[in-house]
């Protein structure tokens, strides 16, 4: 976590120190609300056959493709969550240095207040008038409150009006008591949500590298030769649709500068929850891609889906989002001619793709 995350938690860490001072109790954790993760596959005992056994054929080695792809989706749904609840906890930690500074700025309007209070009641105690301080307080129209009013009327009125600005100050103080215990509440939810993300990640990695680990040399060529057979037969079956002769939009000038981004990053490992400028999980790379560009969009694929505006697929045009899979797990930019950019997943670098060689969701435009 970077340095100035840091600081924003240590402010947090202060202010509900304060709200304990002033008298409101934070509250318990919230319970977690996430849905209960899928069961994590786990890799066969062994795939390479012992001394004298049978090879392994290209259908052993097609179900260990499967269950990879099955691992490593389960992994980018993971790192989707962790990136949310990271994203969110950011945000909360920042609301929570906000509510610090209004404690701060309450906390010293109170003192001033019973200041003035006390100034107010020793000069109505000697009959001698408002003091200048005071005076200065109320003075949305000095001259109007002064004029007609004796002294003893005046220090009524001003110890009045004071102690009723001493009571709405401390109502905010309460509030802001309540608004921090309940954000520090969803921080700490959150970041338990992260922390069980970050587990089910390197739990759903280890296991696929476990299992890639178990081939020989000359099985995991084959294997990686199914894998862009795989490909080759989705991307070919996606322009056999005639879907390529309907789509030929023109990147717009923030597009341009976003597709500029993407592909200076091609070679570039993934690495999950990374925002560059060395490593990128997949809408890490389409969201700091899109902020080159000077435009804000959401940190993970799934809330791209949500967020962003839907496009028909034959309307396309270079930059824009391509979002794969039926829980938009996966999201790569759109390039022209068919072709796409993306971080595809762990072991793996930035590279151009067939846009169709993945099951494509939809298509959303985040300049639209």
């Amino acid at each position: 976590m970077a340095v100035g995350k840091r600081n924003l938690t240590m402010a947090a860490v202060a202010v509900v120190c304060a709200m304990t001072v002033l008298g409101a109790p934070v509250t318990a954790y919230a319970s977690q609300t996430s849905p209960t993760p899928t069961p994590t596959p786990t890799p066969s005992a062994s795939v390479s056959p012992a001394p004298g056994s049978t090879p392994v054929t290209n259908e052993d080695l097609e179900r260990v493709r499967t269950k990879l792809e099955g691992l490593y989706h389960d992994a980018a749904v993971a790192t989707d969550a962790y990136n949310a609840a990271e994203e969110k906890a950011d945000r909360q930690s920042e609301e929570l240095v906000d509510l610090a500074h209004e404690v701060v700025k309450g906390q010293q309007k109170l003192d001033k207040l019973q200041d003035l209070i006390g100034a107010a009641a020793r000069a109505q105690y000697r009959g001698s008038g408002l003091p200048p301080e005071v005076q200065l307080w109320l003075t949305e129209n000095p001259q109007d409150f002064l004029e007609g009013a004796d002294r003893i009327r005046q220090g009524q009125l001003a110890t009045k009006g004071l102690l009723a600005e001493m009571t709405r100050t401390q109502q905010d103080l309460e509030q802001y008591s309540k608004d921090a215990s309940a954000r520090w509440e969803k921080l700490e939810t959150n970041r338990k949500a992260k922390e069980k993300a970050k587990k089910k990640i390197k739990k759903q990695i280890a296991a696929a590298e476990e299992l890639e680990a178990q081939l020989e040399d000359d099985e995991r060529e084959r294997l990686s030769q199914l894998e862009e057979a795989a490909a080759q037969r989705s991307q070919a079956a996606w322009l056999d649709s005639g879907i390529l002769a309907e789509i030929n939009g023109k990147a717009s000038p923030q597009g341009r500068k976003a597709v500029e981004f993407a592909t200076k990053q091609i070679g570039k490992w993934y690495e999950w929850g990374a925002e560059g400028p060395d490593t990128y999980d997949c809408s890490g790379l389409t969201s700091e891609a899109w902020a080159a560009a000077g435009l804000t969009i959401p940190r993970t694929s799934q809330e791209q889906w949500r967020q962003l505006k839907h496009i028909d697929i034959q309307d396309m045009r270079p930059g824009d989002l391509i979002i794969y899979n039926s829980d938009a797990s996966h999201v790569a930019m759109y390039l022209g001619d068919g072709s796409m950019v993306h971080a595809p997943r762990p072991n793996r670098k930035v590279t151009i793709a067939g846009a169709g060689t993945m099951q494509i969701l939809g298509v959303v435009r985040p300049d639209a």
